[in-house]
């Protein structure tokens, strides 16, 4: 290959192989145009079959390196594209004026599309989704949204807001900054209630968000009645023009895939080709994956429950590994039943535990379905302990101790994988959950005076809690009453030492209620 500088290239084969991108990543980074278009000559003898294929200087693989790195620090791809071909004149970027000007030994350059290697086209992923586009939770807040979505539609950073309250589409869309941003502002409103008016009745609309005015509640209603409702199919298509204040306004066509986490809105722009937008809504799974690992950080109010399997050593010396596996495994098949019952969210495992969140803004009451699950949960790993002590005929009795707690922490997901997603929470809350699990024994269910001081009257007196006390020789349960955690582990200065951190905690164990489920909305 005739170069005029000393620079080394390296085939597209050869740069697919040692980046380990996919060849639609590839693509679509020429297409951002943080890489060059590729230079096409004859193959090398090695590659003989091949009649023509792309070359690249072989500083692109340090590229790729620091995109990854930004991309696994949480940059947002149209963003990391935007600062490569600001900051480096050598990333290649062709805007219209450069396209064609190629010197004769450079060779000839070609659409981005025939980059690949045979056998597949260009795959759109998330990161690479440069026009509007953000997630909605069923309670209308915002939980994803690209850069393309706050500059063409919002107007103003929506990813800054932390308390998800305040990210409720409709109380964005009635503040000053989205009337001044766009002029038909209205129409956009409804739009968005056709979706509402879909799924939830007029008496919910009071109950938005917040703070609501009584002008604020009388549009809604008014533009709630006025509004179609959204037929029901997996994806909805429509057509939306969004007139600026200064006069410009731009068309798009508006795909809106349902989740059951939300609804995600892909704003395309009508005078652009959409066929790649079809496929990539089509992965229905990848796209909810993805939108999931990039949810935005959210301070929400929850309450988390943390299960432990007590003596789960000696349980697992004592069974066969596959007997071992085949008893966890069934166990928390049983108890998943229960935690969808009262509208738990799975955290994750932790060894022989696991960790559940009810959140506030699903459920007002979140604290007693924290409290209603565990009874449950008790009551099935009764049953459940009944059925391995006949099989095996042993006096083995299984356990889980249970701790509850509620807090409000910054809530997000985490991606172990590429494959796992995992929500968690951030701060105190469920450390002392998970403290309480390992302080209780014997399946005991402990929380904290926090989660009962939080609960109105009839939910606290249909609960029966209090701390057991020695008196002697004999076991009292004093109703209604809490203990610090130091206090009652007075007489095991092992103990004592083990649960220092939470020694002022005040406790108390919950040991009847009643475990009535909270109505379902349809997804």
């Amino acid at each position: 290959m005739s170069e005029s500088n000393s620079r080394k290239w390296i085939d597209s084969k050869e740069l697919l192989t040692r980046s380990a991108i996919s060849r639609a990543t590839l693509n679509n980074y020429i297409k951002l145009g943080v890489l060059p278009r590729p230079v096409v000559k004859s193959p090398a003898d090695s590659q003989k079959g091949t009649k023509k294929i792309g070359y690249f200087p072989d500083t692109v693989l340090d590229t790729i390196s620091e995109i990854k790195k930004l991309k696994e620090k949480g940059k947002p791809m149209e963003a990391i594209a935007r600062e490569m071909r600001t900051s480096s004149p050598e990333s290649g970027y062709e805007g219209p004026e450069r396209r064609g000007s190629v010197s004769q030994d450079a060779g000839e350059r070609v659409p981005v599309e025939s980059v690949a290697v045979p056998g597949g086209g260009l795959r759109l992923t998330l990161d690479e989704v440069t026009t509007p586009a953000y997630l909605l939770n069923y309670q209308f807040e915002i939980e994803w949204i690209n850069e393309a979505a706050e500059r063409e539609i919002f107007g103003k950073p929506i990813r800054s807001i932390r308390d998800v309250e305040f990210r409720n589409v409709f109380r964005l869309f009635l503040g000053w900054e989205f009337n001044h941003f766009v002029k038909n502002w209205e129409e956009i409103f409804a739009y968005h209630m056709a979706f509402y008016k879909a799924r939830t009745g007029r008496e919910q609309l009071r109950q938005l968000y917040s703070d609501m005015s009584g002008r604020e509640a009388e549009y809604l209603e008014e533009v709630y009645d006025r509004a179609e409702k959204i037929p029901s199919e997996k994806i909805h298509r429509r057509s939306v023009n969004v007139e600026a204040e200064g006069g410009s306004g731009q068309r798009y066509l508006v795909y809106t895939t349902f989740f059951r986490e939300g609804m995600f809105f892909l704003y395309v722009r009508a005078d652009r080709t959409r066929k790649s937008i079809a496929e990539f809504l089509s992965d229905r799974e990848t796209v909810v994956r993805d939108l999931l690992q990039q949810r935005l950080p959210t301070l929400v109010s929850f309450s988390v429950l943390v299960a432990d399997l007590q003596n789960s050593v000696r349980i697992c010396a004592e069974l066969p590994p596959e007997e071992y596996f085949e008893l966890i495994n069934s166990m928390w098949r049983i108890l998943e039943e229960s935690f969808r019952r009262f509208n738990g969210i799975y955290g994750k495992r932790i060894g022989d535990g696991v960790v559940y969140y009810f959140l506030k803004k699903q459920d007002p009451n979140y604290l007693m379905n924290s409290i209603n699950c565990a009874l449950a949960i008790r009551a099935r790993m009764a049953d459940f302990s009944n059925e391995w002590k006949t099989r095996k005929r042993w006096l083995n009795d299984l356990y889980l101790n249970i701790g509850i707690n509620e807090g409000q922490e910054y809530f997000s997901t985490t991606t172990p994988s590429s494959t796992n997603i995992e929500f968690t929470a951030l701060g105190d809350t469920i450390n002392y959950a998970s403290r309480l699990s390992n302080l209780a024994r014997f399946g005991s269910i402990l929380t904290t005076k926090n989660v009962m001081n939080h609960l109105n009257d009839d939910d606290r007196r249909a609960v029966r809690y209090g701390i057991r006390k020695r008196l002697e020789d004999r076991e009292l349960f004093v109703e209604n009453v809490f203990s610090r955690v130091d206090d009652l582990l007075k007489d095991n200065d092992t103990w004592r030492q083990r649960f220092a951190d939470i020694a002022t905690l005040p406790v108390t164990e919950i040991t009847e209620g009643r475990a009535q489920a909270p109505k379902q909305d349809p997804i």
